[in-house]
């Protein structure tokens, strides 16, 4: 018999889980692993509460699909049974190629290769063990299945993955203007020439969306203190990685060692199955058990990064629109070196500078379309009254300078 269980979330309330194949993906040890990997990394290092994993997240995307195709079936839609299996497949196996700490080691850890390239990996190897039954999943997430509105809610400016990691992330940070009306935003779509539209009713809905997207990557996302300690993360990574590299023993994990000491490629890790074996094998706690370890490392560079992070002496960041000067690096650089007694050569470590950008809105492919009641498609740039949408599609690009807060505190530069 299937079973259907239920889940009790925070944010939507009882969530019902099919039994079946959905409910086996769920058990499945890879499926599990996102327990222990959290949805927004170290942002709980400025938002206590942000804490939340990317396992709620896939739960709380996969409920949003169900409502959307409930919804589009109500407005005549046709989506068999096996659609909506395969759809809520996608979106609760779409994230499963996350690595530690999410997004921010996302290219430290295996170079060149992004999670949704690891996810499309680790659903066609669940594809064998099910046999076959995730081949229209799979054809779905990749955007080969010919009702491409299903792809559109699984990745667009408008799918169920952002709309679950607004309202999430608003929930656990505490940051309230990333709230945003998912119930009506999921009422107004519907289906227009294989494309999923909004119905021109929730286009305020689909305005304040985006407003709340905008404010939570400045507020949240790329908030200067969540920065800072994201960077201090992939430093600490890196030089660990440089020493291994060169011969030096370092403790970590097993399944994290195996990332430390090798050179992966691309080609590589999509070829040889044992990097994925060891992938699917990582999640925070190697890093974290690593880290701890290497607070009492005899490489001063290291042992320093570690001990900062673990104790939140976080560097400053100071952002900016301009570039940064160059003279205030060296002379930020110069002051690095005398103070902590490392190499000139080790200085970019704690010192360094780099660009941030966003845009919470692209116009063109996969833009978000609004339905007007004259039967016409509008862009939503286009469809609103609301005249600051145009600069919302524009890339805001910022300078960051990051420091040893240390050299200010000591008046050293």
């Amino acid at each position: 018999m299937k079973k259907k269980k239920i889940v009790n979330d925070p944010v939507y309330g009882f969530i019902s889980v099919p039994g079946g194949l959905i409910f086996d993906l769920i058990e499945h040890p890879y499926f599990q692993r996102l327990r222990y990997i959290k949805q927004v990394s170290l942002t709980h290092m400025v938002y206590p509460g942000a804490l939340h994993t990317r396992f709620q997240h896939a739960l709380g995307a996969m409920y949003l699909m169900g409502l959307a195709i409930e919804t589009l079936r109500g407005k005549g839609v046709t989506i068999s049974a096996e659609e909506e299996e395969a759809a809520l497949i996608a979106i609760l196996l779409h994230d499963i190629g996350h690595g530690p700490f999410s997004h921010s080691l996302e290219h430290s850890i295996v170079e060149g290769v992004s999670h949704e390239d690891i996810s499309g990996l680790i659903m066609d190897k669940l594809n064998e063990e099910f046999a076959g039954q995730l081949t229209m999943a799979i054809s779905i997430f990749r955007n080969d299945y010919p009702k491409f509105f299903l792809h559109q809610l699984v990745s667009s400016q408008l799918d169920t993955d952002r709309m679950d990691y607004l309202i999430r992330d608003s929930f656990f940070t505490g940051v309230t203007e990333g709230v945003i009306s998912f119930n009506r935003i999921i009422k107004m779509l519907n289906v227009f020439d294989n494309e999923l539209v909004v119905e021109e009713k929730g286009i305020y809905s689909i305005e304040k969306f985006l407003i709340a997207r905008r404010l939570m990557y400045w507020q949240v996302y790329l908030h200067k203190t969540v920065i800072s300690a994201e960077q201090m993360l992939v430093k600490i990574l890196h030089r660990a990685k440089h020493l291994s590299l060169q011969g030096e023993e370092l403790f970590a994990t097993p399944f994290l060692k195996h990332f430390l000491t090798t050179q992966i490629t691309k080609e590589a890790f999509e070829t040889n199955p044992e990097h994925l074996a060891a992938f699917v094998e990582l999640d925070d706690v190697d890093i974290l058990a690593s880290i701890k370890v290497w607070t009492n490392h005899p490489d001063r560079t290291l042992s320093l990064l570690c001990n900062r992070l673990m104790n939140r002496q976080l560097n400053n960041v100071e952002m900016s629109n301009d570039k940064p000067d160059e003279e205030l690096l060296l002379r930020l650089r110069k002051a690095a070196v005398d103070y902590f007694d490392i190499p000139e050569s080790e200085v970019d470590y704690l010192v360094y500078s780099k660009t941030i950008s966003n845009s919470a809105y692209q116009v063109g492919d996969g833009s978000i379309k609004i339905l007007m009641k004259n039967g016409l498609l509008k862009d939503i740039t286009q469809a609103s009254d609301l005249s600051n949408l145009e600069v919302l599609s524009k890339k805001v690009q910022k300078y960051i300078v990051s420091f040893p807060k240390d050299l200010r505190s000591k008046g050293l530069f």
